[in-house]
């Protein structure tokens, strides 16, 4: 199949001007469009992701990564594609690991492939892997899988399977939300090494205020015999 035809580059934005363009020019060579989200930016996030050749989705006001992601899977079906690659617009993910999606989905048939940073853990600032590591191992648990890397947000996704599933999520426990649902019904779900890159740039996490919301969609989501 000829992969990068049949696929968008989502990338969901808040006031990422200083890394949104040159993302976009590396990421453009390996898919058919690129659909930049900006999730209510005060900053020149839009005009430089159109500048740089994408095309913007616009939120008046921040809904969330979650909202943004999902205004990105709409567009992508509404131009008849068949798969999502999602990437953070803080420039944390490396284009030059786009490949290994497309030849992991074309070897295994996996609708949901998963960016697994655990090779360079050490490079991860440590607040990000303690709490990768515990969300990790309670959705492996839930889905009675193995997820090395449940929170990366460096995916590609078939979009038929993705629109079957009862998606809610409009903040960051979306990544947790379409991996247990995918788990769930059955999809086959692979993972593919790839590089950290981090330059100190400050999370959009909220420590508090998102941990608190991933509780509260953990315990919403756990049903008899999740294991979690």
């Amino acid at each position: 199949m000829d992969w990068p035809s049949q696929t968008a580059a989502v990338i969901p934005c808040l006031n990422e001007q200083a890394t949104i363009g040159p993302l976009i020019q590396a990421v453009r060579p390996h898919v058919a469009s690129v659909l930049v989200v900006d999730d209510g930016s005060t900053d020149e996030t839009s005009a430089r992701a159109q500048a740089a050749g994408a095309e913007v989705l616009r939120h008046g006001r921040p809904k969330g990564k979650g909202a943004a992601l999902q205004s990105g899977w709409r567009r992508c079906r509404e131009l008849g594609l068949r798969w999502a690659l999602t990437l953070d617009g803080d420039g944390q993910h490396s284009p030059e690991d786009i490949p290994k999606f497309f030849q992991c989905a074309q070897q295994t048939g996996a609708v949901l492939i998963i960016g697994n940073r655990m090779a360079e853990l050490q490079r991860m600032p440590p607040i990000r892997r303690l709490v990768n590591r515990r969300l990790s191992q309670m959705l492996s648990r839930a889905a009675r899988q193995s997820f090395p890397d449940s929170q990366c947000g460096f995916r590609l996704l078939e979009l038929a399977a993705l629109e079957r599933l009862p998606i809610s999520a409009a903040h960051f426990e979306i990544e947790s939300e379409v991996l247990l649902l995918s788990a769930r019904a059955g999809h086959k779900i692979e993972s593919v090494p790839v590089r950290v890159l981090y330059a100190g740039e400050r999370s959009k996490i909220s420590p508090i205020r998102d941990t608190v919301r991933w509780l509260k969609w953990w315990g919403k989501m756990r049903g008899p015999g999740s294991g979690g």
